[in-house]
Order: C-alpha cells, then sequence, then structure tokens
C-alpha cells in the first residue's frame, strides 16, 4: 500500500504541477506556442514585426523566428488579435431628404480584422474610425435622396454605403462584411404629429366609406329580397282560389265528405275562438230551467159582459 501511495502521489505531483510548469517554461522561453481558432498572434521585436500567427494549432517558434525566439517574450511583444466576425449598428444618423425632410438613418454592418499588421500600426483606434467612416458615409451618400427612395429602396442604399466605406476600410486592416439599412424615420416631432393626423384622418376616411359601401350593399340586398319575396307572395296569393276552389269542388262531388269537412271547420273555429261555451245535457232543453226560475203566470181577468 505504501508503494501504491507513493506512485500515485508521483504520478499526481508530474501530471497536474511539473507538466504544467515545465509547458509554462517552455513556452515562456520561446520554444512553442499556441494559436486557438479565429484567434492571431502578431509578434513584433525591435519595432518590427517578426512574424504573424493566424493558423490555429501549435507553432514552433524555433523555426519561424531561429534566434530571436528565446528573446521574443523578454525584449519584444506579442498581440494576440480576435479574427471573428463583429457587428455594430448605427442609430439615427441625421440626413435630409430632397424635399427637406429630417430623416434618420439606423445602419447595421459587419466587419473582421483581415491585415493585423495594418489593423495594428496603421490606425490607432480602427473599430471607431470605422464607425465615423460609415456614419459620414451614410450623411454624405444619402442626402438629398428622394423621401420615396429613401422609405423604400433601402437595397440600393445600402450598396451604395457598403462601395464607399470598404476601400477606406481596408486600409486599416478591416474588411466590411454585409451593410444594412434597418431603419429610415422623421426626425421632427411636430412632422411625426402632422403624418399622424392625416394618416388617422385618411384611416377615418375609408372606414366610413367602407361603412357606407356595406350599408349601401344590405339596403340592395334587402330591398331585392323584399322584391322578390313580394312577387312571390303574390303568385301564391293569385294560384290560392283556384287551389282551394279546385279542392272544394272535388269535395262537394262527395256529400257526406262535405259536411264531415264543414263540421270540423266549424268545431275548429269554435276550439280557436275566444266565445264561452255552455254545454248543457242532451234531451234536457234550457229553456224549460229559465222559465221554471221565473215568476208564475198571473191569471187572466174575467172577460167584460
Amino acid at each position: 500500500m505504501t508503494e501504491f501511495f507513493t506512485a500515485a502521489a508521483v504520478v499526481f505531483f508530474g501530471m497536474f504541477i511539473l507538466v504544467p510548469v515545465l509547458l509554462a517554461l517552455a513556452e515562456f522561453a520561446g520554444f512553442y506556442t499556441t494559436v486557438q481558432e479565429s484567434r492571431c498572434k502578431v509578434y513584433v521585436l525591435f519595432g518590427k514585426t517578426v512574424a504573424t500567427l493566424d493558423e490555429p494549432g501549435l507553432h514552433f517558434l524555433w523555426l519561424k523566428l531561429g534566434w530571436r525566439a528565446p528573446i521574443i517574450n523578454w525584449l519584444g511583444k506579442c498581440h494576440t488579435l480576435d479574427m471573428r466576425l463583429d457587428q455594430e449598428y448605427l442609430r439615427s444618423q441625421p440626413v435630409n431628404s430632397e424635399e427637406g425632410a429630417p430623416m434618420g438613418i439606423g445602419i447595421w454592418y459587419e466587419m473582421y480584422v483581415s491585415d493585423p499588421v495594418s489593423y495594428l500600426f496603421k490606425n490607432a483606434d480602427p473599430r471607431g474610425s470605422l464607425a465615423a467612416n460609415v456614419s459620414n458615409a451614410t450623411v454624405r451618400c444619402l442626402s438629398n435622396m428622394k423621401l420615396s427612395a429613401m422609405l423604400g429602396n433601402r437595397h440600393f442604399m445600402s450598396g451604395t454605403v457598403r462601395d464607399e466605406v470598404c476601400p477606406k476600410s481596408q486600409e486599416w486592416g478591416y474588411r466590411v462584411g454585409s451593410i444594412y439599412i434597418r431603419k429610415v424615420h422623421f426626425r421632427d416631432a411636430g412632422m411625426i404629429r402632422q403624418i399622424e393626423e392625416k394618416v388617422v384622418n385618411r384611416l377615418r376616411q375609408v372606414t366610413s366609406a367602407i361603412r357606407q359601401d356595406g350599408a349601401n350593399q344590405v339596403s340592395i340586398i334587402t330591398s331585392t329580397a323584399e322584391r322578390q319575396a313580394a312577387v312571390e307572395f303574390a303568385k301564391a296569393g293569385a294560384v290560392r282560389p283556384c287551389i282551394v276552389g279546385a279542392a272544394l269542388q272535388q269535395i262537394s262531388e262527395d256529400p257526406q265528405i262535405a259536411e264531415a269537412l264543414f263540421k270540423i271547420l266549424e268545431v275548429q273555429s269554435l276550439a280557436e275562438g275566444r266565445a264561452d261555451l255552455v254545454l248543457t245535457p242532451a234531451g234536457h232543453p234550457l229553456a224549460q230551467d229559465y222559465l221554471a226560475a221565473q215568476d208564475p203566470p198571473r191569471p187572466a181577468p174575467p172577460p167584460l159582459p
């Protein structure tokens, strides 16, 4: 067990302490270096660029720098650059249309470092300079355009700004990707309110016109339906006496059927009516009860002689 723990301690010390320390000393001594994905390392010695490593992986500095490898980390400097695609959005760049309307343009663009040496040494702030260049190109190229073209033709505006910005940005080590005009808006609050009022009034006019047109269509449909219904009812009223008369004529040919029909109609009319009915027993005249309830008749006076 003692040998096992001794071997485990030696392995642990060698793998987690000794090996990282030796690798760090070898990297500091200029023996090798590693470059991450989408990164770039620029080595500068005595004011001169001696190596640019932009391929990801393990690089042996003895093969690339020669005798300068041991002293590059002592007397020189290593710049690590991010080569990934980056994005920027500039809000409300002030321009004026051909009609004099104050407009604001929001522009979005992509960029990445294409030349690390130019990026480091040709401009002190290449990112800020690129943003200023894009802003100036937007104002310079898109001013005095017609308002209709400025509101509707964003693809042409984006291409114009990109063609203006690309040559200058390449001198600073930046390469511009896509440029897109994302927003075009009015900057004057009074003009915005006037446009809103005009749009609201126009919407009200259109809404009232639609409602009136709908009411007219409903009136036309209703009148047409009423006219057709009146025509059909008139036809039915004209045909009804003929049909009823023909039916009654057929019924009158058989006296029994005719008598039964008229009795049924009479009973139906009595049942549907609101008059009061008084039912009396069969064979018992109602008039006799009324006569019995009256006073007895007085005898007639004797005749005169």
